[in-house]
């Protein structure tokens, strides 16, 4: 699914699929499609897991140089020393683009492994999984009816003078499922535990 198509499958859920009289136009629709995908992001973010050098007798990393880091929402696991049975996980603080290790644990010159959660894409490509996308779009429809009511007050079809109340409630009955859907999500992930970790690996 890319952003065009994801344009498409919002304006299949507005019934907006007349060309000739959109009411709302692409840029709107990704306006909103980028709030929607923000605050998905927080609720079931993409996961991520990267190879970051430690420095020889220092308890501070460095991620600055971490693919993607800037859109990050959380680091959740530091695994150090890489490679033991079971796995070590360090207690770590993060300030700006500096981790640093809490305890008795310190850097040798090898390598961590840090599991982070970042802000999901939606471009040419998507890291949206599949099953979320129709949660997204639904999203998006709310955020687009709702903007409309910062300005539409007569529209023919949606209730003429009392149009900007229809969308109002048209829009609010959207979100309010929406986020019931994500909080339904939420509860399989834990936001910042360092407890728990799923990733893709980059390089």
């Amino acid at each position: 699914m890319d952003l065009s198509s994801m344009v498409t499958l919002v304006r299949r859920d507005l019934k907006d699929e007349d060309s000739a009289n959109y009411r709302w136009q692409d840029n709107e629709l990704e306006r909103a499609i980028a709030r929607a995908l923000a605050e998905l992001s927080r609720y079931a973010p993409r996961e991520m897991k990267s190879t970051v050098a430690t420095t020889d007798g220092s308890r501070e990393i460095d991620i600055s140089g971490v693919t993607g880091i800037a859109n990050r929402i959380s680091i959740d696991r530091v695994e150090f020393p890489v490679g033991s049975t079971p796995r070590q996980f360090q207690r770590f603080s993060v300030y700006g683009d500096t981790l640093t290790l809490i305890g008795g644990a310190q850097g040798d010159g090898e390598n961590c492994y840090v599991y982070w959660s970042c802000l999901h894409t939606l471009s040419t490509t998507s890291t949206v999984p599949t099953y979320l996308e129709d949660v997204l779009a639904q999203g998006a429809a709310a955020y687009a009816v709702l903007a409309q009511t910062q300005y539409r007050t007569d529209t023919a079809g949606f209730g003429g003078e009392q149009a900007d109340r229809d969308y109002q409630a048209w829009g609010t009955a959207m979100l309010k499922e929406f986020t019931r859907q994500l909080k339904r999500f939420g509860k399989t992930r834990k936001l910042k535990t360092g407890q728990l970790y799923q990733g893709d690996d980059i390089e």
